[in-house]
């Protein structure tokens, strides 16, 4: 008899043709408090430049561990990677077909975080390495890297690299046009019929007088309004399109309560950052108004009410043939047609709504059934206690609307299909996020590159440790929540919420109050059963119960981007491009943030930290393309 298919736990699932991610070994090797971190630093990046220099990869064991990560963005290809162990650095450099491109790097000193220090590796605190950051130099571009070196004890207490993360931040002779490069914003002197500031900004809003953008931008959320704002300082023209009324309209028109569950310092935009009054947690019309701000101090060109009509891709001139209908606020309506070279899909990291099938919905005679992103508020009615509110899934939307619904009045049920990751907001964010993003912490800047700096795999076995701590402190709410019958996990393999959110987009609720309300019994709580059937006034379930319904909502999450790439441009383009999202089997996120498989088409999305960071190094792609430095098919 052949052995049952063991099914993986929703916990560990991982998208569609992803990898699972093995979480890193800490290494053994602890240094005294009193080593010399610069003298360790100086040694081993002299060491490291020589190899460089001399082409001797081969030698690369001697500076690091046998488990050790090199990640890499842009500056020994144009791509992300993450090399594990010697062995896999020496093969990728081996066969670099345009050599190694990395030339030298230096421990940067410019400030007491930067230098040279002893620091924690784990969690906990208890493995040590020397650290630093570190400036970068490539053949093309200049930028930025943290280096993490411990003592071999196979090797004779040797001090040797457990991590190093190289990242490009500027290409030569194309840097951003911010600081001593800024614009002047007049030019002095006689010049018969000028335009004035106005009057410039207003032709290039329109783009008249025959102007292009090089890129177009599909949606005015965080990642349309970053791409372009990096994309404006390296000077590469671009047009971003929305459906919606007004810049922040993605955020406006979602449902009432909605407040960012990440706080102020994690989430500032590229250039300009939220004031120091900003509430740590923002309210969504707040943040829309923001976004709005934003686009008019960066200069940003943004079409609102404009839709995609037709796209044609020209394999041999490598542009589009895009047909814009454009609505102007009189009502008149105008059609344009545009080349770009390249189109940004930044309509957010989750594509088309999620929307289950049953027998029944279209039957359905209560107030509303909906999904959780077309949903704008509960209401209060003078029968609101009488009212039956039905929420199909417990991730973070889920349990908003529901906590929404019962400050209304309404008899709230949950229905929670498999098990959720919970952590309390305070709780979660302390452990995950202090001493990196938080008042007083460290520059964006350099929160950023010491985040980015942990390869994935490394980061997954701290959070196992975190997530751990995140218990012990939540174990209250959490004894609570398992007493309602409310099913916990841990995430994947005990690494919690960022490896949930990495791995498959989901799956997790940061508490912000809905929890205690379930613990409570305030909030109700169906597990394990899906519905069979919607009926005009209740639902049944697969065990048999029905429950009364006035209002349904499918928190049921969105499906890949790549579908929504398939609505808007067709399959042709669909089946040509990748999935996104899930670790590839180097460990880092696929598609997203890099090239597709389709030349001149992008993926961009994700939170706005996430946003924020990768907003450079997607520019960054795209103008060494239209430079010339880089070729598509360029490893």
């Amino acid at each position: 008899m052949a052995a049952a298919a063991v099914q993986t736990p929703s916990y560990n699932r991982v998208e569609p043709g992803s990898s699972h991610l093995t979480a890193a070994n800490y290494p053994k090797a602890n240094p005294s408090e009193s080593v010399d971190a610069e003298k360790v630093a100086k040694e081993w990046v002299t060491s490291f430049n020589n190899i460089l220099k001399g082409g001797e990869f081969s030698s690369l064991d001697k500076l690091f561990l046998k488990e050790s990560y090199w990640r890499d963005q842009l500056c020994l290809s144009w791509n992300y990677h993450t090399f594990n162990g010697p062995d896999k650095m020496l093969a990728f450099l081996k066969k670099a077909p345009k050599g190694v491109r990395l030339q030298n790097v230096e421990i940067d000193s410019s400030t007491k975080l930067r230098a040279p220090s002893v620091s924690a590796v784990d969690f906990s605190g208890k493995v040590k390495s020397v650290q630093s950051f570190l400036t970068v130099e490539t053949d093309v571009g200049r930028g930025r890297g943290l280096v993490r070196l411990l003592q071999d004890s196979e090797d004779g207490g040797k001090w040797k690299a457990f991590t190093l993360f190289t990242t490009m931040h500027e290409l030569k002779g194309h840097e951003e046009s911010i600081r001593a490069r800024r614009p002047h914003g007049v030019e002095h002197g006689g010049q018969p019929g000028r335009k004035n500031w106005r009057e410039r900004r207003v032709a290039q809003q329109n783009l008249e007088e025959g102007m292009e953008p090089t890129v177009l931008i599909l949606g005015a959320g965080q990642g349309g309004l970053t791409a372009a704002a990096r994309l404006k300082q390296l000077g590469v023209e671009n047009l971003i399109i929305d459906r919606n009324s007004r810049i922040g309209d993605n955020w406006r028109n979602r449902y009432h309560q909605l407040v960012l569950h990440d706080p102020v310092w994690y989430d500032h935009l590229p250039y300009v950052n939220f004031p120091e009054h900003w509430p740590v947690f923002t309210p969504k019309d707040k943040l829309a108004d923001w976004f709005e701000s934003y686009a008019k101090i960066l200069e940003l060109n943004v079409w609102t009410k404009t839709t995609l009509k037709d796209s044609h891709w020209d394999e041999e001139k490598r542009q589009w043939t895009v047909t814009l209908e454009r609505e102007f606020p009189d009502g008149k309506k105008e059609t344009r047609t545009l080349h770009p070279r390249h189109i940004i899909q930044a309509t957010g990291h989750s594509g088309e709504m999620n929307m289950p099938k049953i027998q029944g919905m279209d039957d359905f005679k209560g107030d509303r059934l909906c999904h959780s992103s077309q949903f704008t508020g509960a209401k209060a009615t003078s029968d609101s206690k009488a009212k039956h509110a039905i929420i199909v899934g417990c991730c973070n939307s889920g349990h908003d609307i529901a906590q929404d619904f019962y400050e209304h009045g309404y008899d709230v049920t949950m229905i929670q299909r498999s098990s959720t990751y919970v952590m309390s907001s305070k709780a979660g964010l302390d452990v995950l996020l202090g001493g990196v993003y938080e008042e007083d912490g460290p520059p964006v800047e350099d929160a950023d590159l010491l985040f980015m700096s942990i390869p994935n795999p490394l980061l997954k076995r701290m959070h196992v440790d975190a997530t751990a701590e995140i218990a012990k402190r939540d174990q209250a709410l959490l004894e609570g929540l398992a007493k309602a019958g409310f099913k916990l996990d841990n995430g994947p393999d005990d690494a919690g919420f960022f490896m949930k959110y990495f791995q498959r987009g989901g799956g997790y609720y940061i508490d912000v109050g809905a929890s205690q309300l379930i613990a409570d019994g305030k909030i109700h709580v169906k597990q394990g059963q899906e519905i069979s059937s919607v009926n005009p006034h209740s639902v049944t379930f697969t065990d048999g119960v029905e429950l009364p319904a006035d209002e349904i909502v499918f928190a049921t999450g969105y499906q890949n981007m790549r579908g929504t790439a398939r609505k808007i441009f067709g399959d042709e383009l669909a089946e040509r491009v990748k999935d996104v999202w899930g670790f590839d089997d180097e460990g880092e996120l696929r598609t997203m943030w890099r090239r597709t498989g389709h030349p001149g088409f992008w993926f961009f999305g994700g939170n706005l930290a996430l946003c924020r960071y990768y907003s450079r190094m997607m520019a960054l792609q795209i103008k060494a393309l239209e430079e010339g430095i880089m070729d598509y098919g360029d490893e």
